[in-house]
C-alpha cells in the first residue's frame, strides 16, 4: 500500500455541509478560515443554479460564513462554461434566474428564443407554463437539451418544491429528448472546478452530504471523499450504496483539523 498523497485543494457542497436553509451549521466558519489561515485553495460546490455567487455570498455572510465570491461554483457557472467549450459564442434559451443567466453572458452567449444551439434549463422559483412550452417546441425544432442539473426536488421552509430534474422530465416527455445534465452527480462538476483551481485530483477532498450525489461525482472525478452527517444522508442509509466514501464525519467540524495540520484525512 502507498502512502496516500497529502492534502492540498478542497472542495465541499453547500447546503447539508455549511448551512441549513439560512443557519450555518456548527463549524462551518471554523472550516473556511482554517482553509484560509493555511492557504489550501478550495470552492464551495452547489447544484443550485439560481443565485450568482454575489448572492451565495451574501446569504453565507448572514449565516456567519465569511467566503469570497471566487470560492464560489455553481452548476450554473459549469453549465456555461462546458456550453463555450463546446460551442463558443453559441446562443441558448433558458428557463432560469439571474444565477443562470449570468453565467451564460459571461461567457458570451447571447439568449434568444430563435433558433437558439441550446434550450438551457436551470432551477427557479417561477416555473412557467409558457416558458416550458417555448422550451419543447424548440427542442423540437432542433435545439439541443441542456439542465444544469438533475435534483427532482429542494427544500424550503414550507416543505418540498419541484426543482430542475422534475421539469426537465415533463419536458423529456413532451419532446422524448433527454437532456444533458452538467451539474452533480456527473463528474464533469468536479473536473470544472479542478480546473478552475489548477488543482490535482489526488490530492483534493471532496466534501459533501449525498452519498447520490456528492460522493459519487467525486468518487468518479478521482478525487478522495468524506461524507458528513448534517445533511441527506443518514448513517443507516450508506450501507445501500456499494460504494463507499473515504471517511464518515459527524460534521463539518470534524475536518477543521484535518485542515490545520493537512492531513491525513482518515
Amino acid at each position: 500500500m502507498t502512502e496516500p498523497h497529502p492534502i492540498e485543494t478542497w472542495l465541499t457542497d453547500m447546503d447539508g455541509v455549511l448551512v441549513h436553509e439560512e443557519h450555518a451549521i456548527p463549524g462551518a466558519a471554523d472550516f473556511i478560515e482554517a482553509l484560509t489561515s493555511a492557504g489550501r485553495p478550495f470552492l464551495v460546490l452547489t447544484n443550485n443554479s439560481i443565485f450568482t455567487p454575489r448572492d451565495l455570498r451574501a446569504r453565507l455572510l448572514s449565516s456567519g460564513i465569511d467566503l469570497p465570491e471566487e470560492s464560489i461554483w455553481t452548476s450554473a457557472m459549469a453549465t456555461a462554461q462546458f456550453l463555450a467549450d463546446q460551442r463558443p459564442g453559441g446562443t441558448a434559451y433558458v428557463v432560469g434566474e439571474a444565477g443562470l443567466t449570468t453565467a451564460l453572458h459571461d461567457v458570451g452567449y447571447i439568449l434568444t428564443s430563435r433558433t437558439p444551439d441550446y434550450v438551457v434549463l436551470g432551477e427557479t422559483r417561477t416555473y412557467s407554463f409558457e416558458q416550458i412550452t417555448q422550451a419543447v417546441r424548440l427542442i423540437e425544432r432542433g435545439a439541443r437539451f441542456i439542465a444544469t442539473n438533475p435534483d427532482p426536488s429542494g427544500p424550503s421552509a414550507e416543505g418540498t418544491l419541484p426543482a430542475t430534474g422534475s421539469v426537465a422530465a415533463l419536458i423529456s416527455t413532451a419532446t422524448g429528448r433527454q437532456p444533458y445534465y452538467v451539474g452533480k452527480p456527473n463528474p464533469l462538476m468536479m473536473r470544472s472546478a479542478l480546473n478552475r483551481l489548477e488543482a490535482h485530483s489526488e490530492t483534493t477532498v471532496m466534501i459533501g452530504d449525498r452519498m447520490d450525489t456528492d460522493i459519487v461525482s467525486g468518487l468518479e472525478a478521482g478525487l478522495r471523499t468524506a461524507l458528513v452527517l448534517t445533511g441527506s444522508t443518514g448513517p443507516s442509509d450508506i450501507e445501500r450504496f456499494p460504494y463507499r466514501p473515504e471517511v464518515v464525519v459527524d460534521s463539518i467540524a470534524d475536518l477543521v483539523e484535518v485542515v490545520e495540520s493537512g492531513g491525513p484525512l482518515s
